[in-house]
């Protein structure tokens, strides 16, 4: 399982704190007023923003010392990460190689990857060129191809509309459905938190919560949350 023991980051005014676990394989939305700390949270486990205390664990082994690049994941921001002088092919390679020097059991890899997200036809294509679902599926695309054991989401999909937005949600979901993956996902949306979430972690008033059933969170939220969903 994936495991915050007693975390807190402090930059500045700014404090979250989370003692929290998650099961291998939960599908987890993570939710909460804007600057709560959701993508703070996302960007600890991943190694991008340093802890003040405490201890970050993937199966019972510390993971919080380990470069970002060493740790069991792989995450997903809004941008996709995509790099636009690169072709999709080659963006969805550096999942494998960052030197892009592959062999020809590789490449074939890369290939099932985009022909399995959509994308086969549009392998030569640069970011520049494509439909933000065709960019999300990319982003998708390097994610299955890693095979990390843990997915983090920080709302990639939050620039498509509702019917791609959910193509694109219900394609992540059997992506980590298929290889086995803890899912954690930043989402503005209680809908789709629903969709694919069955757990869901708050981000309020400077603490991560523990995983709670979404239907019935949202049902009952907790003031910080009524708030900002508007529902009281």
């Amino acid at each position: 399982m994936l495991e915050l023991e007693d975390l807190l980051i402090v930059q500045d005014d700014f404090r979250l704190s989370a003692s929290l676990r998650i099961e291998v394989g939960a599908q987890v939305a993570v939710i909460g007023p804007s600057g709560a700390g959701k993508s703070t949270l996302l960007g600890a486990i991943a190694g991008f923003v340093p802890l003040t205390r405490g201890a970050i664990r993937w199966q019972g082994v510390r993971i919080d010392a380990l470069p970002p690049a060493q740790r069991p994941l792989s995450i997903l921001f809004q941008d996709n990460n995509l790099l636009p002088h690169l072709s999709i092919f080659d963006n969805v390679a550096l999942g494998i190689d960052p030197s892009l020097r592959l062999n020809a059991g590789q490449r074939a890899q890369v290939e099932t990857a985009l022909a399995r997200t959509g994308l086969a036809e549009l392998a030569n294509r640069r970011p520049g060129v494509l439909s933000g679902g065709q960019i999300s599926r990319a982003g998708l695309a390097r994610v299955l191809l890693r095979g990390r054991p843990l997915i983090l989401l920080d709302e990639p999909f939050a620039a498509l509309g509702p019917a791609l937005k959910r193509e694109m949600l219900d394609l992540v979901a059997r992506i980590a459905r298929e290889q086995g993956a803890t899912l954690l996902m930043i989402t503005h949306d209680p809908a789709d938190a629903l969709h694919i979430c069955p757990q869901t972690v708050v981000v309020a008033d400077g603490v991560a919560s523990p995983p709670e059933p979404t239907e019935a969170l949202l049902q009952d939220p907790p003031p910080t949350l009524a708030a900002y969903l508007g529902t009281r």
